[in-house]
């Protein structure tokens, strides 16, 4: 029996890295001046984030994809100006290629404070961005169901936005390192199986009666329900570089909460290890990205991300047709061809080291790419 159709409303949160325009490097210390004319321009659409070298944004409640874009662009645009009117610039992607987390100066805030305080080094060296997509979801059983549901796709997503190959100066020859560095805090991951949205009300009842966990907003999983909106917050996804790229991972996560809306839950009941099986997918996700393949706990086969983008594209379309959201979808085939940020962002580099670069230099290069990709397709004509 299908659940009750959500609304389907959009709503995109990026998070970017600030770096100084001329170094390349991560902007250590927030100049006051930017912050204060950023939260005047940005009132209600930017937030500051645990180090001061980051920022998010975040759209309003959008009913298209067409709208949600607008809104990003728009976002991409005035960070990108404001940024470089202080001499900085921001970048989308979830690690920054050189920079150690090691000379990064937090927040000076104190939901930031009690997170250094409480999390030590995991949370000194957690120096990532993400992407997070909200899908409106009114229905609280509905939330649930679908939460559960959508997760064996959560490794695809991934894959498709992979933008962390580099850390701390070096080539990690993992497609996203973002997952392993964020993955140190506790309440990270594949999130469990809930069976109703009361089971999931007494989940965190517990958490906080037993004082594991008073504040529910630090379930940091893959997927959750939004705490303080009737959502379903995709997580899992690094941020992506290409403006494109985030519409076509939000506008698949759409389609595929439309899909799974309307079809007939699945005759068998979800494996026991199901949780182990999607983070081993996960895995294969962050290490291989676009070139990883993943297995299909149905067929019982492993099959290659190109052939399961194919396959999503093929039943999604009728839903991202009614949803304006078809050309965002099928994009995800130009990712599979022509590689995510991740995969261009090691191709920079190798380019570089094979014209004579030194290290450094070439990792400078890649920033500069992020730079430039980062504001590509900002302009209102655009």
């Amino acid at each position: 029996m299908a659940v009750p159709v959500p609304s389907l409303t959009l709503g995109i949160e990026e998070e970017y890295f600030l770096v100084d325009r001329e170094t390349c490097a991560l902007a250590a210390k927030a100049d006051p001046a930017f912050l204060e004319e950023a939260e005047a321009l940005l009132s209600g659409s930017m937030s500051v984030e645990l180090f001061q070298a980051e920022l998010e944004v975040a759209t309003g409640v959008c009913r298209t994809i067409g709208e949600a874009r607008q809104e990003l662009r728009g976002l991409r645009r005035q960070v990108v100006e404001l940024a470089g009117r202080h001499g900085l610039a921001p970048i989308a992607a979830s690690s920054h290629p050189f920079s150690s987390w090691r000379h990064q100066r937090t927040t000076e805030s104190e939901r930031y404070r009690i997170m250094a305080e409480e999390y030590q080094t995991i949370a000194r060296r957690s120096i990532v961005t993400g992407m997070h997509v909200h899908v409106g979801i009114a229905d609280d059983e509905a939330r649930i169901d679908l939460m559960n549901r959508v997760k064996p796709w959560l490794p695809l997503l991934l894959a498709l936005s992979t933008s962390s190959p580099f850390w701390d100066g070096r080539d990690t020859g993992l497609k996203a390192i973002r997952g392993t560095v964020f993955g140190d805090f506790p309440r990270t991951g594949i999130p469990d199986r809930f069976e109703s949205f009361a089971a999931w009300q007494e989940f965190l009842a517990l958490l906080g009666e037993t004082e594991l966990l008073p504040d529910p907003s630090k379930l940091w999983w893959d997927i959750r329900p939004s705490i303080r909106l009737p959502t379903l917050e995709l997580r899992v996804a690094d941020v992506c570089t290409r403006l494109e790229d985030a519409l076509t991972i939000a506008a698949l996560y759409q389609a595929l909460i439309a899909w799974l809306a309307v079809s007939p839950r699945p005759p068998t009941t979800p494996p026991a290890s199901e949780r182990t099986l999607i983070a081993e997918n996960k895995w294969r996700a962050q290490r291989s990205g676009i070139a990883a393949t993943l297995g299909d706990f149905t067929s019982r086969t492993a099959v290659p991300v190109a052939e399961l983008v194919e396959r999503l594209v093929a039943d999604l379309a009728d839903h991202a047709l009614r949803l304006g959201c078809l050309d965002e979808i099928e994009n995800a085939r130009r990712i599979v061809r022509e590689g995510t940020s991740a995969d261009r962002q090691r191709q920079i580099y190798t380019a570089a080291l094979e014209d004579g670069a030194g290290q450094h230099e070439a990792l400078q290069a890649v920033v500069r790419w992020l730079i430039d990709t980062t504001a590509a397709g900002t302009s209102p004509s655009a």
